[in-house]
């Protein structure tokens, strides 16, 4: 396997094995996307990767990060995602889009505007999760959610999945990780539980796994679900790589197909060792005792790096998030200094080197 060999997701295939991670662009209004959407994911298609995760998308209105965030909580969402699904898919790339519940980490403002949480009076919403601890110092406490409220959440991300198809993407991706509420029911640290969506690991997992099958029931069998999870928490006592792999054993047989590997997010005075490439061995350890096709993600910016992920079996794709902010023609780059064929647009082709 080569970095522009095609990748095959149950009846999609992937041109290359390259995708865009999906990264809030913090600029939609009621949940609806809008021109700078289409411009940024149809540009990162054009650059030549082959899969397109579109940013974190709420399932329930109180599932947003903050006011900003995109939504496919109700069908009026559905069409302005379905502009950005044809101008992705017309430039090449599939596009997926990522279904996500933020729980107690929702209710902020967006990164340029202070990222702090917003009061009832600013706009603000009270937040849920596993159990009432605050994410943060100056965060409220969440409320608890009941057993009728987690049988709500799992419908919410089945309901957005039948209006992701709808609007015509050809994935769809599971947002378990970075201390969002998936996340917050899998780790210790936030899951103080006793009930069956507690305690030990299959009541901590069971609301992940509830979800997947939920989305897998509803999402059609031809086409592919990606699972992203956070590794570890990077904290003593927290969600670790070897429940990872567990979890991620007992999720494949429900329907998911590729496992999309991050860490962190959970506790936010932890300090994760960031480095070139820095969470590419968890993704090859779940690849290979879980027996999941992965990605790996993080810090990955030079071609010859992201190739020999593939090449060396550490991953079956590689996630780009800031580099395609800083060069959205990576892929382009990519392929040309690699010596491999790159998908130029056929507008381009006087450019090509």
């Amino acid at each position: 396997m080569r970095l522009f060999t095609p990748l095959a997701l149950r009846s999609v295939t992937l041109r290359n094995r390259l995708a865009m991670s999906p990264m809030c662009q913090y600029s939609a209004q009621d949940g609806r996307a809008n021109d700078w959407h289409l411009v940024h994911y149809a540009t990162r298609a054009l650059g030549g990767v082959g899969l397109v995760v579109v940013e974190a998308t709420a399932v329930e209105a109180r599932g947003r990060i903050s006011p900003a965030d995109l939504g496919l909580w109700e069908d009026a969402q559905i069409e302005p995602l379905a502009r950005v699904v044809r101008a992705v898919a017309e430039a090449g790339a599939v596009p997926c889009v990522q279904l996500a519940h933020a729980g107690r980490k929702a209710s902020v403002a967006p990164p340029h505007e202070g990222g702090g949480p917003l009061a009832a009076g600013a706009g603000g919403w009270t937040t849920v999760s596993a159990s009432p601890l605050p994410f943060a110092e100056g965060h409220a406490p969440p409320a608890q959610l009941d057993e009728g409220a987690l049988a709500g959440v799992v419908r919410s991300f089945a309901a957005a999945a039948r209006r992701a198809r709808a609007a015509g993407f050809q994935a769809v991706e599971i947002h378990a990780a970075h201390g969002y509420l998936l996340h917050q029911f899998l780790s210790p640290l936030s899951n103080r539980r006793s009930d069956g969506w507690g305690g030990g690991f299959a009541g901590r997992t069971r609301l992940a796994r509830e979800v997947v099958a939920a989305v897998r029931a509803e999402w059609p069998e031809s086409l592919p679900i990606l699972l992203r999870v956070s590794a570890t928490d990077w904290a003593e006592g927290g969600w670790g790589i070897d429940e990872t792999v567990e979890l991620c054993r007992g999720v494949a047989p429900l329907g998911v197909d590729l496992v999309d590997v991050s860490s962190g997010g959970l506790v936010a005075t932890a300090l994760p060792p960031a480095g070139p490439g820095f969470q590419a061995a968890f993704a090859e350890r779940i690849r290979r005792e879980a027996c999941v096709k992965t990605g790996a993600v993080g810090m990955i910016t030079a071609p010859e790096q992201a190739d020999h992920v593939i090449r060396s079996g550490q991953a079956d794709l590689v996630l780009l998030g800031r580099q395609l902010l800083r060069d959205p023609y990576f892929p382009l780059r990519a392929a040309a200094r690699l010596g491999q064929e790159g998908p130029w647009p056929r507008q381009y082709l006087r450019a090509r080197p």
